[in-house]
């Protein structure tokens, strides 16, 4: 963690972990969750997006997410599915992130696009215990790995600072990140 937060001011670093320490929002989940000892089984990419994906551009991601930073977003568009990509932007005044879960199929399917990912977004930094593989790219969006799905948090339309207090676009990907992997209780 001290990795993470290391240069940032202490009270955005209190955002961050205030964040991370929050988890989802408190309503009941709309399935049962899955008990810790469970195993959770990742289903392969299907016709239509996965609970999720969905779930990214939910309103109670949108709480959570307006949790998390002190600001609600002007407005989430309405999510499209492509390609098995899954995808909406969040605006804010002045600018906007994008959330994006690319589904795959197995776990060397998953692999791979991961590893391409790296490849065509550059990495900065891995990112440790987050999901099964994480890196901040070479322009400070979060790319995480988990299960059968690769979440994206595209920073490049934030403005400079954003949030309570105000944070910038890395902060912001990174704490989205973190709310959004830490609200998934399955495939």
């Amino acid at each position: 963690m001290r990795r993470l937060v290391s240069g940032i001011a202490p009270a955005v670093a209190v955002v961050l972990l205030g964040g991370l320490l929050g988890g989802c929002s408190t309503s009941p989940p709309a399935q049962p969750v899955p008990s810790a000892l469970a195993p959770v089984t990742a289903e392969p990419a299907g016709a239509d997006p996965s609970a999720s994906a969905v779930m990214v551009c939910a309103e109670e991601a949108k709480e959570d997410v307006t949790e998390a930073l002190g600001l609600p977003p002007l407005s989430v568009d309405t999510p499209t599915w492509s390609d098995h990509v899954y995808s909406c932007r969040y605006r804010y005044e002045g600018g906007a992130f994008t959330l994006s879960v690319k589904e795959l199929s197995s776990v060397p399917e998953t692999t791979a696009f991961f590893d391409e990912t790296v490849r065509r977004l550059g990495s900065a930094h891995t990112l440790d215990g987050l999901g099964e593989g994480a890196f901040v790219t070479s322009n400070g969006s979060v790319v995480v790995r988990k299960d059968f799905k690769v979440l994206v948090v595209d920073d490049t339309a934030l403005p400079p600072g954003l949030g309570t207090p105000p944070l910038t676009p890395p902060q912001v990907a990174l704490l989205v990140a973190r709310t959004i992997i830490g609200c998934w209780t399955g495939a």
